[in-house]
């Protein structure tokens, strides 16, 4: 969701002042909120909840990101057989081998 300019820009010291008010908004929103200093923007301020979700997500994306490059890597005939990589990784650290 885009930033709302009217209410997602705030000065770090209205912010400081009024804090009890925008944790209130932060929490019902769940976007987050950009903080200025001197007019330019410095901090972003965001509920927990909203925040760990985002962590979540770039978990994801890094996730698929990583099994891309592992597919493009396959396609182009890079990498070795599973099977010989845990024989060895086995072998080399005395891992009975069932």
């Amino acid at each position: 969701m885009p930033i709302k300019l009217t209410r997602d820009i705030e000065s770090f010291t209205r912010f400081k002042r009024e804090s009890p008010k925008f944790l209130k908004l932060l929490e019902k929103t769940k976007e987050p909120m950009v903080l200025t200093v001197n007019g330019k923007a410095r901090l972003v301020v965001q509920d927990v909840q909203a925040y760990e979700e985002l962590m979540r997500l770039k978990d994801t994306v890094e996730m698929i990101a990583g099994v891309k490059r592992g597919l493009e890597s396959m396609r182009k005939g890079e990498g070795r057989d599973a099977e010989e990589f845990f024989d060895e990784l086995f072998k080399e650290f005395n891992i009975p081998n069932e």
